[in-house]
């Protein structure tokens, strides 16, 4: 049909009630919306179908895995200007079905889809993870299958996006202009120093992906490390690298849930980028779990991305796209929230340090590595799994540098009932 851009940018509006703040391009070649603006292609009828069926945030993250969307252009600058779109979905969800009392509205919504038919349901993508309800109950078979489904992905994938370090947490930062590597090499130091590591101490890396955590402290600090994943891709590799570095006399690599661990106790604790798969019902079993594991005096260092709190936290829902198609299952929560649950646990809590500018330096420097390789990347996953990791990421630095979400260093003890923590009386002598 020509002119499909004109029409879909009316009814856009029209359903909206705002104006469309990019630029379409439909199927047809046409385009409309202001000039200049970030272009969001509509690649064919089918991503109308998908939000029919699925309207909001599902029905536009299977349009654009499967393909059906796309951006040309800045991305930054497109989901920038979609904002309302990606960050207030809920909102809007709310607000569309109280439209449906408005005729003006509905004659809308039935043009709309006049303009998506035949009017049939298409499949989701492949890449989309099904039964997700059931990997919330966080018991040790869905979360197996959670990591699988994130991390099971291909290592030199990962390779490609993480670069050399291959850490998948926040860097730690000197300047936006230093080397990913070295940030990410810092980001390991400052972690080892904080939890005062020392030739001789047995250190329990929970969640500890591709090894880089031990490796560093095994080989700079001179601890025995006992790395834990459930990831046998992840497993695999590490095993790998500790080989080449050799220190398989040093550390050891377990396909092991951190909930049967029962090998301590252990001087420390480091858990980089792992709780956010615990979820809210667990947390408390996890710190104590962790607890328990620590000799008297010992130190847990919690690597957390946090979400702001809410006015009415029984309200929080978990975002769609990335429970369907990055972290099944993961669940963001208040840094006030998981203090609070590791001093239940017993932990005294020492240090908090905010690196939330960090992870968004972190973000863009791995989306750069993706679209510098991009076909690379497509043939090492899928086009679908690569779109996936684009926009998630891209979007996730948006979130971090306007402080929707944050990312937090918790450095707790477990203080023995003498008190005597061990901690340095000056606050943050690791710097």
């Amino acid at each position: 049909m020509p002119h499909a851009a004109l029409r879909l940018e009316s009814l856009a509006e029209q359903l909206l009630g705002a104006p469309l703040p990019v630029r379409i391009r439909a199927w047809d070649g046409s385009e409309a919306g202001p000039p200049g603006a970030p272009i969001l292609v509509v690649r064919s009828r089918r991503a109308l179908r998908r939000l029919m069926w699925k309207p909001g945030e599902l029905g536009l993250a299977r349009a654009w895995v499967a393909g059906d969307l796309d951006v040309e252009g800045d991305l930054y600058a497109a989901l920038e200007r979609l904002a309302g779109f990606i960050w207030e979905r809920d909102e809007d969800a709310k607000s569309l079905r109280e439209s449906l009392r408005d005729p003006g509205f509905r004659a809308a919504a039935r043009s709309l889809i006049g303009l998506a038919a035949p009017f049939l349901p298409p499949a989701p993508p492949p890449e989309e993870m099904r039964g997700r309800g059931r990997l919330h109950l966080h018991t040790k078979r869905s979360d197996r299958q959670a990591i699988s489904h994130h991390y099971d992905v291909g290592n030199d994938f990962y390779e490609l996006v993480l670069g050399p370090s291959m850490v998948y947490s926040c860097a730690y930062w000197e300047s936006p202009d230093g080397t990913l590597e070295d940030a990410q090499r810092d980001k390991l130091e400052l972690i080892s120093r904080k939890l005062a590591l020392k030739p001789g101490m047995r250190l329990l890396d929970v969640g500890c992906g591709w090894g880089s955590m031990a490796i560093h402290a095994a080989r700079e600090h001179g601890v025995t490390v006992v790395g834990v994943t459930l990831s046998q891709e992840q497993a695999a590799y590490a095993r790998k690298r500790i080989a080449e570095e050799g220190l398989t006399d040093r550390v050891e690599i377990r396909v092991q849930d951190y909930r049967d661990v029962r090998d301590g106790p252990y001087d420390a604790i480091s858990s980089i980028g792992m709780a956010e798969h615990v979820g809210a019902e667990r947390y408390l079993e996890y710190a104590q779990d962790l607890y328990a594991l620590l000799k008297p005096g010992g130190r847990l260092l919690n690597h957390q991305i946090a979400r702001r709190p809410q006015d009415d936290e029984s309200t929080y829902e978990v975002d769609d796209f990335i429970d369907a198609y990055v972290f099944p299952g993961g669940e963001l929560a208040p840094v006030g929230s998981t203090v609070a649950q590791l001093e239940r646990a017993g932990f005294e809590v020492r240090d908090v340090e905010a690196i939330r500018e960090h992870y968004a330096l972190t973000l863009r420097r791995w989306v750069a590595n993706l679209e510098a390789r991009w076909k690379e990347g497509q043939r090492l996953t899928s086009p679908g799994r690569a779109r996936i990791w684009r926009l998630y990421m891209a979007a996730s630095a948006l979130s971090f540098e306007r402080n929707r979400i944050g990312v937090n260093q918790v450095l707790a003890v477990k203080t023995p009932e003498a008190g005597t923590s061990g901690m340095p009386l000056r606050a943050r002598a690791w710097q």
